[in-house]
């Protein structure tokens, strides 16, 4: 195994934005290197999450034992609990702790609203469902450098709207280093952009 990917999971979670990348880091088709990734989540608590799409999902961790070493990133992806208060604020708040630490985050859709309100936006390039999105949550002052783009990796921060679950898991196999750059190419142009051309690069990977 090449580590562990943490993914957030609570109720509401939108099922659809995070597959791409979960189901390609734990193929090894078309790694660079031999080796998939674990993928371990995280809820609130142990207690069962059921998402979006109705999915009965049982974390492997809770929040509070969650920490960043030995994490090779922490995926947060949407749900409407992040627009309907408070009670995600602690996954933003372990953001925080994986960024100080060095280690990536990926954030989609409402969770780069609950990153906005914690103020890791402010000081790094990013994007997210559409720019007032993000102007209208308390505290958010990076307008200055919001991006209208399909997803945006800076630094160790990965951001996307809910529409572009494959350019944000282009993002995140890029910030991993999983493919090759021509790989990686084919990846988004055959998932992301339906490109049947693409498919021929990848099959010699």
């Amino acid at each position: 195994m090449k580590g562990i990917v943490h993914h957030a999971v609570y109720d509401t979670l939108a099922d659809w934005e995070t597959g791409h990348a979960t189901a390609h880091l734990r193929s090894e088709r078309f790694h660079r290197e031999p080796g998939a990734y674990e993928i371990v989540t995280v809820g609130p608590t142990l207690d069962p999450v059921v998402t979006m799409g109705g999915l009965r999902v049982t974390p492997d961790l809770a929040l509070d034992r969650l920490t960043p070493e030995g994490s090779k990133l922490l995926i947060l992806p949407g749900a409407d609990l992040w627009d309907a208060g408070d009670d995600l604020a602690p996954f933003a708040r372990k953001a925080r702790e994986f960024l100080d630490a060095g280690v990536p985050v990926a954030a989609i859709c409402g969770a780069t609203a609950g990153l906005a309100r914690e103020g890791l936006l402010d000081e790094r390039e990013h994007t997210s469902a559409a720019l007032p999105y993000l102007e209208m949550q308390k505290g958010y002052g990076g307008a200055a450098r919001y991006l209208d783009r399909d997803a945006v990796l800076s630094g160790d921060l990965v951001t996307a709207g809910p529409t572009e679950p494959a350019a944000f898991a282009r993002e995140i196999l890029r910030r991993l280093d999983v493919y090759r750059p021509e790989v990686l190419d084919a990846w988004f142009r055959l998932f992301g952009r339906s490109d049947a051309s693409a498919f021929e690069v990848l099959m010699r990977a």
